[in-house]
């Protein structure tokens, strides 16, 4: 299956691990999310229902409560067919509180089973939060922290 990435949703999809240099590897986006889960688990068609699914559900529960382009345009999700599934999200440090930690698992966990067909495939769904360290988020030879997001924000804001 060829690797899909497109500018709203960083969607890739890889029938294997993906190397250095790959297009997903070029396609770095913040925060990520990685499924991984049996190449026949999903419809060959849902990769994009779930990666927008699963991406939705992220920025609510880190409050964003109606993403724009800035966060759609940063946050990658990528679909890995092969066995288990294990949903891997990793964002900047504390943009989610316990209560926000908890939805997320609840709802990635719902939406696997939902797009799988298969109402007990939860019981079978890793869900791994982790939080890159502060400053330990680089991208194009920066090392990003809560300063330089914070400048992001504010250039995002400024622009028309």
């Amino acid at each position: 299956m060829p690797s899909i990435c497109t500018p709203a949703w960083a969607i890739a999809a890889c029938t294997s691990p993906c190397g250095n240099g790959s297009p997903i590897a070029r396609q770095v986006r913040m925060p990520m999310i990685d499924v991984y889960a049996a190449a026949d688990l999903f419809p060959a068609d849902a990769d994009r229902q779930l990666a927008e699914e699963l991406t939705l559900a992220l920025l609510k529960a880190e409050g964003v409560e109606s993403p724009g382009p800035t966060h759609l345009n940063n946050t990658g999700a990528y679909i890995h067919r092969m066995p288990p599934v294990r949903v891997q999200v990793l964002t900047p440090p504390g943009v989610l509180q316990r209560a926000g930690q908890k939805q997320l698992v609840a709802e990635i966990t719902r939406i696997v089973s939902k797009v799988s067909g298969d109402p007990t495939q939860a019981g079978r769904t890793w869900v791994l939060l982790t939080e890159a360290a502060e400053g330990g988020w680089g991208l194009a030879g920066t090392a990003f922290g809560k300063e330089e997001f914070a400048a992001l924000a504010a250039r995002a804001k400024a622009k028309p």
